[in-house]
C-alpha cells in the first residue's frame, strides 16, 4: 500500500508553496491545490491521505470543504489552518469532523504532530470515547467557576480582551486563568483543549 499523500489547499500561493516545501522536506508526498473547488474536482482520483486546508478562501471556505467531505464520507482526515480571528470557525470545523486545527503561524513540529494525529485517526476510526471522556470530565471538574467561565469563552472563540470585558477582569488576569486551565486540562495547545471539550460533548450526546 502506498504512503498517504498530504493534499494542501490554500489560495495564497506563497503560503501553499511554503507548506508544500516543508512537508516534502519531511518526506511526505504532497499535492497542492489553489482552491477547495479544485480539490473537489480532483477528489474522484485523489490518492488516499490527509487534507490540510486554509479556512478563509474564496468560493468555498475550509469549513465548507470539511462539511462537504464529511457529508461525502470521503475518508480524508482534515486539518484546518486558521488565523487568530478564526477560532470560532475552527471550532465549528472540528464539530464537523476536522481532526485538528493549526493557528498561524505554526511550527514544523506542530504540523507534523497534527499529521501524526491524523494518521492515528486514519488507522483507528471512531474508537470508544467513554474512558477518555470520563478522564477529561474529571479534569473539567477540577476547574474553578471562573476558570470554567474563561474556558467556555475561549472555546467559543472570544479573544482575551472580550473575555476580560465580559467578566469584569483585566486581560492579564484572563491570560493567567487560561494558563491555569490549560495546565489543569493537560492541554498543549488550543486545538487539544477544543478536542477534549468536544469529546465530552460527543460522549454526553451518546
Amino acid at each position: 500500500m502506498s504512503e498517504p499523500v498530504v493534499h494542501v489547499i490554500d489560495d495564497d500561493d506563497s503560503a501553499r508553496e511554503a507548506l508544500a516545501f516543508l512537508l516534502e522536506s519531511a518526506d511526505f508526498q504532497v499535492r497542492a491545490y489553489d482552491s477547495a473547488l479544485a480539490f473537489l474536482e480532483a477528489l474522484p482520483t485523489a490518492e488516499p491521505g490527509y487534507v490540510v486546508s486554509d479556512i478563509r478562501m474564496p468560493d468555498m471556505t475550509g469549513l465548507e470543504l470539511a462539511q462537504k467531505l464529511t457529508a461525502l464520507n470521503s475518508g480524508f482526515p482534515i486539518i484546518i489552518v486558521t488565523g487568530h480571528g478564526d477560532i470560532a470557525m475552527a471550532v465549528e470545523a472540528m464539530r464537523s469532523g476536522v481532526v485538528d486545527f493549526l493557528e498561524k503561524p505554526f511550527s514544523e513540529e506542530r504540523i507534523l504532530a497534527a499529521l501524526e494525529r491524523a494518521a492515528g485517526h486514519l488507522a483507528s476510526r471512531g474508537g470508544p470515547l467513554d474512558e477518555a471522556s470520563a478522564e477529561i470530565q474529571a479534569r473539567l471538574e477540577t476547574l474553578s467557576e471562573r476558570e470554567r467561565q474563561v474556558l467556555d469563552r475561549v472555546i467559543s472563540g472570544q479573544p482575551n480582551k472580550i473575555i476580560a470585558r465580559d467578566l469584569g477582569i483585566s486581560p492579564r488576569t484572563v491570560e493567567i486563568y487560561r494558563a491555569k486551565l490549560m495546565t489543569k486540562m493537560q492541554a498543549d495547545n488550543l486545538a487539544s483543549l477544543v478536542r477534549m471539550v468536544l469529546a465530552v460533548e460527543s460522549s454526553a450526546r451518546g
